[in-house]
C-alpha cells in the first residue's frame, strides 16, 4: 500500500493525498483540488452555457471542444497552486442524461444534445408508441422527464438513424470527458441510472426497454462503478491540462449521487440539495416504482454504492426566488439583497398575512407556468410576499418528503440541507417548522466534489473504501430545531394541500 500511494522526492516521502475533480455543471465548469481530509486546496471556475445546434434550428447542444478548453484552462490554473506529485487520481462529475454517439477513436458523430433542448418533449409525450409508460417507469424508476436519455435515443432513431449505425459507442458526458483525459471509452452506473433505460433493480441496462426502442446494448459497452480505474492521463491530455502524464483516472459520474454521498448521509437520511432546483433524496436499500410513485412524481436513481437507491423529487427553488428579488427588490443586489429580504420577512407572522403562493408557479420548473399569488391587498408588503414564497417552498419540501418516506418505508429523523439555499436562515427555520423535523447544516459546502474525491481515494488505495474515506471527514453539523410555530404551520400545510387539489 505504501509503495502505491507515496513517492520519494529529494530524499523525502511525498504522500498521494490530492484528488482532482473536473466538475461540469450547467452554469459553471470547475476543476477543484481536494485533499483526503476534504479541504479544498485550489479551485478554478468558468461559466458554461449551451449553443444552438447547427444541425437542428432551435436545438441546444454542449460544444465539447469549448467545454474541454475551459476545463483545461481551469486545470492548468490549479496545478500551479499544488504539488502535482501529491495527486492520487482524477475524476469527472457532471449533470445527468446527456451524452453522444462516438466512433472508435472517441470522436463525436453528433454534438451532445443538452437536457435544455426542446426537441425531446414531443417524444416523451408519445413514449407509449414504443413501450407503455408504466412499464418503463417500473423498470427504470425514472420519472418521465422530457430530457431523459431515452428520448434522445428515440430522436436519433427517428431522425438520424445513420448516426446510430455508424457509432461504436454512446458515452454519457462524464465519460466523454473521461475519454478526453485517458482515452478510455467506458460509462458508469450512476449516469446509466439517469437514462430511463436501466433495469434499476439489476443495476444494468434493461433488455426490455432497449429492445422496445430498437437499440443494441453493446452500444453502451461495459458499465463501470464509481472508483474504477479506467486508465491514466494521456500525453496529449497532460499537455492540455497540465496534469502529470499517467496520473490515474477514475470513474465517478452523476453529480447528484456524489453530492448525497458527500453530505455524509446514511441510509434513510434525506438530503435536500437547495439551489436553482430543489432536490430531496434519500439513500435506501429498497425502492418501489409503481403507479403510486409515478403519480407522486418520484424518481429513483442508482446510488454511488452498489445495492443502494436514491429516491427523490425535485422542483424549482431559488430560480423562483431570483425572479421575485429582481422584480420586488430591484434596488439591491448581492449580500445586501438577501440580508434585506430575510430581515424584513423575519418580522412577518406565519401565514404571511394571508398571502398564498400557488404551487403551480414553480412545481414543474416550466417557464410557462401560470401560477398565482393570492391574498394581495393594497396594504400588502413585499416582505409578506417573500415570506409566502419561502413558506410555499417549505410546504413543497414536506410534500416531497412524505412521498419519499412512503416509497422508502422509513420515517425521517432529520434533513441534511446543502447548496446555496442552505445559507438562508429564515428558510431553514421554516423548513424545520413546516416539516416538524430538524434541519442539519454541515461545514462541507462542496459535497459533490467531496463525494467524488472519496471514490478517487478509494480507487487509488489511499482508503480501503469510499465509506472509509467518508469517516475521516469532519462535518461539524449544526441543527435547526422546529420552533413553536410548527403547530400553526401544520394547519397551513393542510391548506396548501387543499390548494393543489
Amino acid at each position: 500500500m505504501l509503495e502505491n500511494n507515496n513517492t520519494k522526492r529529494k530524499g523525502k516521502m511525498t504522500h498521494k493525498d490530492i484528488a482532482i475533480v473536473f466538475d461540469c455543471g450547467a452554469t459553471n465548469v470547475r476543476v477543484i483540488a481536494m485533499d483526503k481530509s476534504g479541504q479544498i486546496l485550489a479551485s478554478q471556475a468558468m461559466p458554461n452555457e449551451t449553443d444552438e445546434d447547427p444541425n437542428y434550428p432551435g436545438g441546444r447542444i454542449w460544444d465539447l471542444e469549448k467545454l474541454w478548453d475551459k476545463l483545461c484552462e481551469a486545470s492548468k490554473g490549479i496545478v500551479k497552486e499544488i504539488d502535482p506529485k501529491r495527486i492520487a487520481g482524477i475524476t469527472v462529475t457532471t449533470f445527468g442524461v446527456d451524452g453522444a454517439f462516438i466512433d472508435e477513436k472517441g470522436e463525436l458523430l453528433y454534438p451532445i444534445i443538452s437536457w435544455q433542448c426542446p426537441r425531446t418533449t414531443p417524444i416523451m409525450n408519445n413514449i407509449e408508441k414504443y413501450i407503455p409508460l408504466q412499464d418503463v417507469y417500473k423498470i427504470s424508476g425514472i420519472y418521465p422527464y422530457a430530457f431523459n436519455t431515452i428520448n434522445k435515443m428515440i430522436w436519433f432513431k427517428e431522425n438520424r438513424p445513420e448516426i446510430i449505425e455508424q457509432s461504436h459507442r454512446f458515452l454519457f458526458i462524464s465519460s466523454i470527458l473521461i475519454s478526453k483525459l485517458s482515452g478510455a471509452l467506458q460509462n458508469d452506473a450512476t449516469m446509466m441510472g439517469t437514462a430511463m433505460m436501466a433495469d434499476i433493480g439489476k443495476r444494468e441496462f434493461s433488455d426490455k426497454i432497449l429492445n422496445a426502442i430498437g437499440l443494441d446494448q453493446q452500444k453502451f459497452g461495459t458499465i463501470g462503478e464509481p472508483g474504477d480505474k479506467v486508465g491514466g492521463v494521456t500525453s496529449e491530455a497532460s499537455i492540455n491540462t497540465g496534469l502529470p502524464e499517467a496520473t490515474p483516472v477514475f470513474l465517478t459520474g452523476h453529480d447528484t449521487q456524489f453530492a448525497i454521498f458527500g453530505s455524509g448521509a446514511q441510509l434513510n437520511q434525506p438530503v435536500l440539495s437547495s439551489g436553482t432546483w430543489e432536490i430531496v433524496m434519500t439513500r435506501s436499500n429498497s425502492f418501489t416504482a409503481s403507479n403510486v410513485e409515478l403519480e407522486n412524481n418520484l424518481t429513483t436513481e442508482l446510488d454511488a454504492i452498489s445495492g443502494v437507491y436514491n429516491i427523490g423529487q425535485n422542483w424549482l427553488g431559488s430560480g423562483v426566488l431570483e425572479w421575485f428579488s429582481k422584480n420586488f427588490y430591484p434596488e439591491l443586489s448581492g449580500d445586501q439583497l438577501y440580508d434585506a429580504m430575510i430581515e424584513e420577512a423575519e418580522i412577518e407572522m406565519p401565514g404571511s398575512n394571508g398571502i398564498v403562493v400557488d404551487p403551480a408557479f414553480y412545481d414543474d420548473g416550466s417557464s410557462n407556468n401560470t401560477g398565482t399569488i393570492k391574498g394581495l391587498t393594497i396594504s400588502t408588503r413585499r416582505s409578506q410576499v417573500y415570506r409566502a414564497f419561502l413558506e410555499s417552498l417549505a410546504y413543497r419540501l414536506r410534500e416531497g418528503l412524505e412521498a419519499v418516506e412512503k416509497a422508502g418505508k422509513f420515517k425521517t429523523e432529520c434533513i441534511i440541507c446543502v447548496g446555496g439555499g442552505s445559507k438562508n436562515k429564515l428558510w431553514n427555520q421554516l423548513r424545520a417548522d413546516v416539516c416538524n423535523t430538524p434541519i442539519q447544516l454541515i461545514d462541507q459546502k462542496e459535497t459533490t466534489v467531496l463525494g467524488a474525491s472519496m471514490f478517487v481515494f478509494a480507487g487509488a488505495g489511499v482508503y480501503k473504501s469510499a465509506n472509509a474515506a467518508r469517516k475521516k471527514i469532519t462535518y461539524n453539523p449544526q441543527v435547526i430545531n422546529p420552533s413553536a410555530n410548527r403547530q400553526v404551520y401544520d394547519q397551513l400545510y393542510n391548506n396548501y394541500i387543499e390548494l393543489k387539489k
